[in-house]
């Protein structure tokens, strides 16, 4: 019997749309370990679909290649961090206060979202030419603290390459020695990349040093 469908209240999906959103997301999510372990390169379709544990011919059902895949998984990702990044920065009206708030946001993935920390450091600087996520992000902040006199710096995509490495750093760091990394740590480094912006250090303390907003809860 069809399910019946009250007006204004949208269809739900079928059981088939759930069980291939399920096999969807677990190939980006095994793209994304993938990435993560340095493997993306050298991981074939089966060793994806294996990864994944789904059945092979299932692949090809939902991306064209293995790239596609790959490009969907960093995209996805890093778009969800951006968005709760935007969340937590939405009633910040000041470009300088903004930008230090996603990069000690950011900075605490080693520990907040372990998962997402190994994405990034597996995807390097080529992270950066994603059109989604952190990047974009980062530069619209930079752009807007030029417009607004909080920053110095005459050229933003220069400069978000530069902030881009630090924060990168610090989360391979934060794999590879993590009682090393703390929370004072990682405001540091946010001091350090404002104060690279062209912002004063006292002035560069004092926005490192406010609550960050909880975002466990999303």
């Amino acid at each position: 019997m069809a399910e019946v469908v009250s007006a204004g209240e949208a269809p739900r999906a079928s059981r088939l749309d759930r069980r291939k959103a399920r096999t969807r997301q677990a190939m980006i999510d095994a793209a994304v370990r993938l990435i993560a372990e340095g493997r993306r390169d050298r991981a074939s379709i089966a060793e994806i679909t294996e990864e994944a544990d789904i059945g092979f011919g299932s692949f090809y059902n939902h991306f064209d290649s293995k790239e596609q895949l790959f490009q969907t998984a960093s995209e996805e990702v890093l778009e969800r961090w951006g968005q709760l990044i935007d969340r937590a920065t939405a009633d910040i009206t000041d470009p300088a206060e903004r930008f230090a708030v996603g990069t000690r946001i950011s900075g605490r993935l080693g520990w907040t979202h372990p998962g997402i920390a190994g994405f990034l450091t597996g995807a390097g600087l080529d992270a950066l030419d994603i059109p989604g996520g952190l990047a974009p992000r980062a530069l619209r902040d930079i752009q807007a603290g030029q417009a607004a006199g909080r920053f110095t710096v005459p050229d933003a995509e220069i400069v978000l390459s530069a902030v881009a490495g630090g924060l990168l750093g610090l989360l391979r760091m934060c794999q590879r020695h993590p009682g090393r990394v703390t929370d004072t740590t990682v405001d540091q480094l946010a001091e350090a990349e404002l104060r690279l912006l062209g912002v004063p250090a006292d002035e560069a303390a004092r926005l490192t040093a406010l609550p960050l907003p909880d975002t466990r809860a999303w």
